[in-house]
């Protein structure tokens, strides 16, 4: 078991995701600094009820499962304001967790074992040959770097890699990110993907 602080959003964080933060709220200003300071992450969990910005009265349901987030890069444009990136890690399940009085919550979590390091069978080719077009147009448009939906490297032959990333990029409901991320067999992950891929007539 392990004691982490976390940070609850509207979104789920998947392994060697990115997340760019703007940190304002003075319960996760103090957080992000002490991460900082100790080099040590926080864990990201999905809000399944209530709202990011605390608001009196309005209660926080959380996601009893998440992902580690370590800080790569920070800045603070002014006093009251931190940009940071971050890189996602470890999942965890929610074991117990507390809301202490300023509102940061408090979290005992279990890792979850990481996905096995696994090719992209033969029949999802095509569904990582679809991100690596994905990436390639954005390369084309001269984004940066720090402004793409993911990090490199680009795992393209990675089962889990690429079925994490198009969880982040797909604009599924919260629920169903969660439920993927909880799925152990990032081969049955990458299946689920491409389901909701030819659905939406994404694959070729």
């Amino acid at each position: 078991m392990t004691t982490l602080p976390l940070f609850p959003l509207n979104t789920v964080l998947f392994p060697d995701g990115f997340l760019p933060l703007q940190v304002f709220e003075v319960r996760y200003l103090d957080m992000i600094k002490g991460c900082i300071a100790d080099g040590q992450p926080f864990g990201v969990v999905p809000l399944l009820a209530g709202d990011e910005v605390r608001k009196p009265g309005v209660r926080e349901t959380l996601g009893q499962a998440g992902t580690l987030a370590r800080i790569v890069e920070w800045s603070a444009p002014h006093t009251g304001l931190l940009h940071v990136r971050c890189i996602g890690g470890t999942r965890f399940r929610l074991r117990s967790s507390m809301q202490l009085r300023h509102g940061l919550w408090m979290a005992e979590v279990e890792a979850l074992a990481p996905d096995q390091a696994l090719p992209v069978p033969p029949e999802q080719r095509n569904v990582a040959d679809a991100l690596g077009k994905f990436i390639h147009s954005l390369q084309v448009q001269g984004i940066p770097a720090g402004e793409m939906p993911m990090a490199a490297p680009f795992r393209l032959a990675d089962c889990g890699w690429v079925a994490n990333r198009w969880c982040e990029l797909l604009p599924l409901g919260v629920e169903e990110k969660l439920r993927l991320l909880c799925q152990e067999s990032p081969v049955l992950r990458l299946e689920l993907i491409a389901d909701v891929l030819l659905e939406n007539g994404m694959l070729d």
